[in-house]
């Protein structure tokens, strides 16, 4: 389906929960987060529901995102339900890695085509830093569990993090190369001021100009956002999907501006 500006949206990006295991500096703030509770997150059937109605509007990319996907029970149940639906060309995830390991083999098996793989460091103490806690050997592990189960076109998603880790970018770039993955640098950004974009002086791959984006989000708790830089989002829990899919896709601005009103781990980067 087109929007407004002639743009094709095709990918939606499915927030599945506001938990992580991480507190990345750059994600969520020191003072800690109010999770949503249970019943106000939505529930495998109704985002398999969504999806479904969605393929009939022309969305045949699906992303599974956080917080960590990976800490949602039964997450391959939902994979291998939304591969069935006709239409979905891909379904991919993107996940810090730490419960990876003892999953690789199994999210494989439930028809998961790719990964984005969370990385900013490296070096174990300042992996350490920047997710306020986090175990780099735990990522490492997944990272060869994934290669092992024969996950391709694997993507490390690196946050270039001035005055942290830039200088760590050519370490990571030879260890992409070695394991054969993808390295995907993404200028670090704040959600409530799309312009903090431009004043990065770094080269990286993303996030997409406006001109080019094709997504819309879906976030835990039954949102559906045209735009990750805006405020504006629309309730899909009713029964008038397909009304609100509408109404999301062609309400999205030609431009972000800023959002206030979610948090990172709320929408899925």
């Amino acid at each position: 389906m087109l929007d407004r500006f002639n743009r094709e949206i095709f990918y939606l990006r499915i927030s599945v929960t506001d938990r992580c295991n991480l507190r990345c500096i750059y994600c969520m703030p020191p003072k800690g987060i109010k999770l949503k509770r249970a019943k106000e997150i939505l529930s495998y059937e109704k985002i398999i529901q969504i999806v479904r109605e969605a393929a009939k509007l022309g969305i045949y990319k699906i992303r599974l995102t956080g917080g960590e996907p990976l800490i949602r029970k039964n997450i391959t149940f939902l994979i291998s339900q939304l591969k069935a639906i006709e239409g979905i060309r891909e379904v991919s995830m993107t996940t810090n890695g730490v419960l990876l390991d003892p999953m690789a083999f199994e999210l494989k098996e439930a028809g998961l085509d790719r990964l984005n793989i969370s990385l900013d460091a490296l070096d174990p103490e300042l992996y350490k830093y920047i997710t306020r806690g986090g175990d780099v050997n735990r990522v490492l592990a997944g990272i060869e569990a994934a290669l092992e189960a024969g996950f391709k076109r694997t993507k490390i998603n690196m946050v270039l993090l001035p005055g942290i880790n830039i200088k760590c970018v050519p370490e990571m770039a030879a260890f992409c190369q070695k394991k054969n993955l993808e390295l995907q640098r993404i200028n670090h950004y704040f959600l409530d001021d799309h312009q903090s974009l431009h004043q990065a002086t770094y080269e990286a791959e993303r996030p997409l100009p406006c001109s080019q984006c094709n997504r819309i989000r879906l976030t835990a708790d039954g949102k559906l956002k045209p735009c990750l830089f805006s405020d504006l989002e629309f309730s899909v829990t009713g029964k008038n999907i397909t009304d609100v899919l509408k109404k999301t896709i062609l309400n999205k601005p030609r431009y972000g501006l800023g959002c206030t009103t979610r948090g990172n781990w709320e929408i899925g980067g």
